[in-house]
């Protein structure tokens, strides 16, 4: 990853390139934001997660670490409150201010006990049809009567439950199900949801503990001494990225919360690690992990499918991760061009910057990219509207010198011959880039009298 951005680097003008900024979180992050933005001075107190709490200055997080973990792993409400509040405070950091207490490496298990949270939320959260395992009983299964059901079968009789869902039968039926009562316990014993099940009330709390923790995992992943711990952490992204897999369920704050996690952490992230031997809670896979991201991309949240651009943009230039993207290149990069057609500023750069960096480090996308259908207006309109940012400016006029730097784009790119001069002559903050575009597709020989040269020394 050094080598390329060093190459890029090199490329735009020399020097070393600036490490991409945090992201804070976007104006309109979920679908209710701007009504509970109105409503939020006529919020009842009683509705909030606990009452407001001031820091004093003199609160030291090394010695009310094992207070903090231990109030998260208690699941009492007045000490998870009290924990989730301090957390959140020492985990949000102005601009001025350097909380270097809220290091994840001072204090030992935070990270677990937070993700303990997210996980109890989300084993009550999706219904039952939505699960995808039951959980197998072993007491008393060596037991004729075992006092869960199998008595009736172990006594032979025939009247079996109304609730099985099966009437009365032959013997054949009736061994056919002895067969089966290993491997399936009866229905009416696992539907069960638990010794304690939670009303109402309850699961909204829960749901709040789980927004406020991924909240305090999000502000984490700004500070620069987090990064490599929870990058290489994979309880952590197992569970962000189960979140973002189940976006269309699951709570929207907890998912933007998830989807910014991964976007400042994805400089160093490495796929891999869900194949690596490390204990796996989860079952999350490379793929699984990609498709995910897929599904935010093409989500019609602005804030998803901004985050989902953005992260893949960073994913694509760690070689390691390259490969487990080219499988669903040619979807990412028609999914940009379409969030280029949107009027959002913020949209068209995360679309710019991601395929900046798709079509620097991968042939395939710089082939196809130059033929689909409305990608070069559109970045061209980028251009010239032009963009309030003008880095963004820059990368999209780089994109087009990519794409005019292969041969095989010529005859394609030679079609807005005109629109290149125009802004050659008018815009000078880009005419040097276009100037070596023109010069690109008009002066240099087509790929066959190059190849003819190369073969017999002409």
């Amino acid at each position: 990853m050094q080598k390329r951005e060093q190459g890029k680097s090199g490329g735009s003008g020399g020097g070393n390139a600036a490490p991409p900024p945090k992201r804070g979180r976007p104006f309109g992050s979920t679908a209710a934001s701007v009504a509970s933005a109105s409503a939020a001075d006529s919020v009842a107190p009683s509705t909030l997660l606990g009452p407001s709490l001031q820091i004093h200055n003199s609160f030291s997080v090394e010695q009310n670490n094992k207070r903090i973990v231990l109030a998260l792993q208690s699941g009492l409400k007045s000490e998870l409150t009290w924990a989730l509040n301090t957390l959140t405070l020492l985990s949000f950091k102005e601009k001025d201010d350097m909380r270097k207490d809220a290091c994840l490496a001072k204090i030992p298990g935070l990270l677990d006990a937070l993700l303990q949270i997210i996980d109890d939320w989300r084993d009550i959260a999706l219904p039952k049809e939505l699960r995808k395992g039951q959980r197998t009983r072993t007491l008393g299964a060596n037991s004729v009567i075992t006092g869960f059901g199998n008595e009736y079968e172990a006594l032979g009789s025939i009247a079996l439950l109304p609730h099985s869902g099966l009437g009365p039968g032959s013997a054949a039926e009736i061994s056919g199900q002895k067969n089966t009562s290993k491997r399936r316990r009866s229905e009416w014993w696992l539907d069960e949801d638990g010794l304690f099940n939670l009303d109402d009330e309850g699961r909204a709390e829960k749901q709040q503990c789980a927004v406020a923790a991924s909240n305090i995992i999000r502000n984490f992943s700004f500070m620069p001494e987090n990064e490599i711990a929870m990058a290489q952490h994979r309880h952590c992204l197992e569970t962000v990225f189960q979140c973002i897999e189940d976006h269309i369920v699951e709570d929207e704050e907890l998912v933007t919360n998830a989807i910014e996690t991964i976007v400042n952490l994805a400089p160093l992230l490495d796929l891999r690690i869900f194949s690596s031997p490390k204990p796996s809670y989860i079952k999350i896979t490379e793929k699984r992990a990609v498709q995910a991201i897929m599904g935010m991309l093409g989500s019609q949240v602005k804030a998803w499918h901004c985050a989902a651009a953005e992260f893949l943009g960073r994913m694509i230039i760690n070689p390691d991760n390259e490969p487990l993207l080219l499988p669903f290149v040619p979807q990412i990069y028609k999914r940009l061009v379409d969030i280029l057609s949107l009027q959002a500023f913020d949209a068209q750069a995360a679309a710019i910057g991601a395929l900046y960096n798709l079509v620097d480090v991968n042939m395939d996308c710089r082939l196809k990219l130059a033929s689909e259908r409305w990608a070069v207006d559109r970045i061209l309109k980028v251009i010239k509207t032009p963009h309030p940012v003008p880095e963004v400016c820059r990368k999209a006029a780089m994109i087009i010198e990519h794409l005019a730097s292969d041969p095989q784009n010529r005859t394609s790119l030679l079609a807005y011959e005109n629109a290149f001069a125009e802004i050659l002559f008018s815009d000078g903050r880009h005419s040097d880039t276009f100037a070596r575009i023109l010069f690109e597709l008009t002066s240099k020989p087509n790929n066959k009298i190059a190849a003819a040269r190369g073969i017999w020394g002409m």
